[in-house]
């Protein structure tokens, strides 16, 4: 009989929600060296950007990034699908265009067979070639825990670029994809999904952002991040402080996945969550008649491969809608909330 291996049982965390806690990466990121100066480099690790942007003076940029976290689900296969999916949606949210990948594997070589791991890697080949890129190449080590992801080059043109802090006062937010995959995946680790509960799961946390490009043509697009570790509140305080700007969002406008409330009842959830919320939960004001509860097990709830998270002018609203629309997300372009002048807080959340 064939054995069945259950990745999730062999890392501790999985995902997206297994990034270092918002508050412990910053005191990781200090430095008082001073790096040299590169004119070229559009954006770098000076801001909270998805990806770094290096300018090759033809009026090109090359995109660069890398993500890679432990099992969010069961499947290996899967698992090599949504961790590309993942990485490659970085370059998206950029507004690129991805053009290589290159594989970052690392394996517990005593606890897991070595077929499992090719099965990781046909997976990730899978979503590449549905980006229509090529697994160029990789790097692998023996691991306590299984790893996987990519290290992604995309390209854009310099004037497409899109960053996370360039939103405008006035700007509309969108989001492209449901919340709640981390409450979802802490559920498959339970053993607590239906198989059309995973199917679902699975689905979305494959999904390539690909819509990302198309938007970077708009100069409407102010600013655009894809949602992943930090939750949606997370990114969203990243976007509106980086811009000097605060946010007001409507919970009940929130794109939800299905099946959360018995989960949340069951107070089945990510620890991250709970890390993300004291990172910055000092940041939120909730409005009266807000099920505060249910916020603060959503909100901060780390997702993998999200939605993306898009400011755009009120005039360009249209522009983008039609384009949702025409790209099969005709269920998300209905705004969330507005960019608002600076306040005390950063994130307003109303009914």
């Amino acid at each position: 009989m064939e054995t069945k291996y259950l990745l999730t049982q062999y890392a501790h965390g999985g995902g997206c929600g297994c990034k270092i806690a918002p508050g412990v990466l910053e005191e990781i990121l200090k430095t008082s060296s001073l790096s040299p100066e590169y004119p070229a480099l559009l954006v770098g690790n000076a801001s909270r950007d998805d990806a770094a942007a290096f300018d090759l003076g033809n009026g090109t940029a090359i995109i660069s990034t890398t993500d890679f976290f432990t099992p969010i689900v069961n499947d290996a296969y899967d698992f090599g699908r949504i961790a590309a999916a993942n990485a490659i949606s970085d370059v998206y949210a950029m507004g690129g265009r991805p053009i290589m990948a290159i594989a970052i594997l690392g394996w517990p070589v005593d606890k897991l067979p070595a077929s499992e791991a090719q099965r990781v890697l046909e997976g990730a080949r899978h979503t590449c070639r549905e980006a229509g890129i090529p697994l160029a190449g990789g790097h692998s080590i023996d691991t306590t825990e299984p790893i996987f992801g990519l290290a992604v080059t995309g390209v854009c043109p310099t004037d497409g670029i899109k960053q996370n802090n360039t939103a405008h006062e006035g700007d509309l937010l969108l989001l492209t994809k449901p919340i709640g995959t981390g409450i979802l995946a802490a559920a498959e680790k339970k053993g607590l999904l239906d198989e059309d509960q995973l199917e679902t799961m699975h689905r979305q946390l494959s999904k390539l952002n690909n819509i990302g490009e198309a938007l970077s043509i708009l100069p409407g697009v102010h600013a655009m991040t894809d949602v992943t570790g930090f939750g949606l509140a997370g990114h969203l305080i990243e976007m509106a402080d980086g811009s000097g700007l605060s946010a007001n969002i409507s919970f009940s406008a929130i794109p939800k996945m299905e099946g959360l409330e018995v989960l949340m009842m069951q107070n089945v959830g990510p620890d991250a969550t709970f890390r993300n919320w004291t990172g910055y939960g000092s940041k939120i004001d909730f409005a009266e008649g807000v099920d505060v509860l249910e916020a603060f097990k959503l909100l901060p709830d780390p997702q993998t491969n999200g939605g993306l998270l898009i400011a755009v002018a009120p005039n360009t609203l249209g522009a983008v809608q039609e384009l949702l629309m025409g790209n099969d997300l005709a269920n998300f372009i209905h705004p969330i909330g507005i960019l608002t002048r600076r306040r005390d807080k950063t994130v307003y959340v109303t009914t």
